[in-house]
């Protein structure tokens, strides 16, 4: 393992500056959803349930919108997409304060659906900005990076409205976002790579890319965030039940900071690692989790360890693998599809966990989560390693179908 695949990438012209807008851009988009549920429940007064309808309504708004947004990034360019999404949130967190319930709830869900794209557009431009065989590493820096913003919004947004109310913090965040936009629209990081202007002038049909490989790699992807959503609420209810919930945010913290390790040393590898292998390693490794439910809060971050390191090299990995397998001129679609899974993961997990939870605890609510994911793996699997997907016109010919758990990186040999 060396640092040097990290040098290399962030020596590239314009990496640098997009990796850090994409760390400071995400931090106000992350923190909205705690704000829209804390502000449903300080200053409407309103219950949980409530203010989890108002989350519902974003989260399905965002998992309609993210396809579409790439797919305009894909057709239109980047500044269009980014000045009516940016315009979109200003108009949003402007009125949201002062809107009641039922109004707030459409409106999230329409600012859901014109939300600022910032995951996809990093990925994106990162796959247009850093050679094929350097990727690996560059989206493992940008996995490490999500887990910074994660580790300060959620954080700061609860320290933030137990200070000064959700109004004020509202505001805040609307002004962030729209900062972030402006950023973006200042940065224009390019989709494409030069060399793959040809194969967008030849555009692939989406039913040609859009291939049963490429699903079960969404299907994969949404199995992620799904056990991952499940362990942080089922995490949650296991130090609540031991009368340890306020170590819950230093549990969580450590348990991102084990991601961050992971994400390092996976871009660092001299050896890709399928994204399938570390999905199933995540599943497989959740499960025996639930054992620590009871135990101290140090003995949990312990049996945290091995499935924590395995997060953002699955995340990473799926980005990758999805980078190589569509066409460059579908590439902000593609990622849209990539984020509309991640959603459809999130959505899922959390009522599946407490569901778990609510009748057999936590411990059990481990288990199931990563038994699910397991199912969901070994359903898409077949497809996963059947069949070549067309390859983008004017590249190579694509990979044999039964794609090797590991395969050298060349362009990472030290």
């Amino acid at each position: 393992m060396t640092i040097e695949p990290y040098r290399k990438i962030l020596g590239l012209p314009g990496v640098r500056a997009l990796l850090l807008v994409g760390l400071v851009a995400r931090i106000p988009v992350i923190a909205t959803g705690i704000v829209l549920t804390l502000h449903v429940v300080n200053t409407l007064g309103l219950g949980f349930a409530q203010a989890g309808l108002v989350g519902t309504a974003s989260t399905l708004g965002s998992a309609i919108g993210s396809p579409i947004t790439g797919r305009m990034i894909d057709r239109y360019g980047l500044r269009p997409v980014l000045i009516t999404t940016t315009a979109a949130q200003a108009l949003f967190w402007l009125a949201a304060p002062r809107l009641g319930y039922a109004v707030l709830l459409g409106a999230a869900a329409i600012a859901g659906v014109l939300g600022l794209p910032v995951f996809t557009i990093v990925r994106q431009s990162l796959a247009a900005m850093v050679p094929a065989d350097q990727r690996r590493p560059g989206f493992a820096l940008d996995s490490m990076a999500v887990e910074l913003s994660y580790m300060v919004a959620p954080a700061g947004a609860v320290a933030a409205v137990s200070q000064f109310g959700s109004r004020p913090v509202m505001i805040a965040v609307g002004v962030g976002v729209v900062l972030a936009g402006v950023a973006l629209i200042a940065l224009n990081a390019p989709t494409q790579a030069p060399v793959e202007d040809g194969e967008s002038e030849a555009a692939v049909p989406r039913r040609q890319w859009l291939r049963p490989r490429v699903i079960a790699l969404f299907a994969l992807t949404a199995s992620l965030t799904f056990v991952l959503t499940a362990s942080d609420l089922s995490l949650i209810a296991a130090l609540k039940g031991s009368g340890q919930q306020n170590w819950a945010g230093v549990v969580i913290a450590i348990w991102c900071l084990y991601s961050l390790i992971g994400g390092f040393v996976y871009g660092a590898l001299h050896r890709n690692v399928s994204a399938a292998l570390l999905a199933g390693g995540l599943a497989v490794l959740t499960v025996p989790v639930g054992l620590a439910a009871g135990a101290p809060w140090w003995a949990v971050c312990l049996i945290l360890i091995p499935s924590g390191v395995l997060v953002a090299p699955s995340l990473s990995a799926t980005i990758d693998t999805l980078s190589s397998w569509v066409p460059a001129g579908s590439r902000g679609e593609a990622m849209g599809l990539h984020g509309t899974a991640l959603t459809i993961g999130v959505a899922a997990g959390a009522p599946f966990a407490g569901a778990i939870i609510d009748s057999v605890g936590p411990g059990r609510a481990f288990a199931a989560a990563g038994l699910v994911a397991l199912l969901l793996l070994a359903v898409a699997l077949p497809f996963w390693r059947s069949g070549a997907d067309l390859a983008p016109a004017g590249a190579p010919a694509p990979a044999p179908p039964h794609e090797p758990l590991t395969e050298p990186a060349p362009g990472l040999a030290t």
